[in-house]
C-alpha cells in the first residue's frame, strides 16, 4: 500500500502508513480467536460507538442540525 502512495507521489501519505503500521497491527499478537473481540477503551471511540447506535435506531434525521443535536446530547451524557 505505502509502495502505491509513492507511485502516486503522496509520500507523506506513504510515510504515515509505514510509521503507524505496527500500532495498527499490533492486536495480531494476540491468538486469531481473540481478535474478534478485542476493543479499544479510547473514549473517543466508544462516543462514535455510541452514536452510531443511536443514529441507526433513529434513521433519518430531519436537517444537520437534528444529527448534530444528537451528537451533543450523547457527548454531554459521556462526560
Amino acid at each position: 500500500m505505502a509502495e502505491k502512495l509513492k507511485e502516486m507521489k503522496l509520500h507523506e501519505a506513504s510515510r504515515k502508513i509505514e510509521s503507524s503500521a505496527p500500532e495498527t497491527l499490533a492486536y495480531m499478537n494476540f491468538p486469531r480467536e481473540h481478535w474478534r473481540r478485542i476493543r479499544s477503551n479510547n473514549a473517543i471511540e466508544r462516543l462514535n460507538q455510541e452514536i452510531r447506535r443511536e443514529t441507526r435506531s433513529i434513521g433519518a434525521f430531519q436537517n444537520g442540525q437534528s444529527a448534530l443535536m444528537l451528537v451533543y446530547a450523547r457527548h454531554r451524557h459521556m462526560e
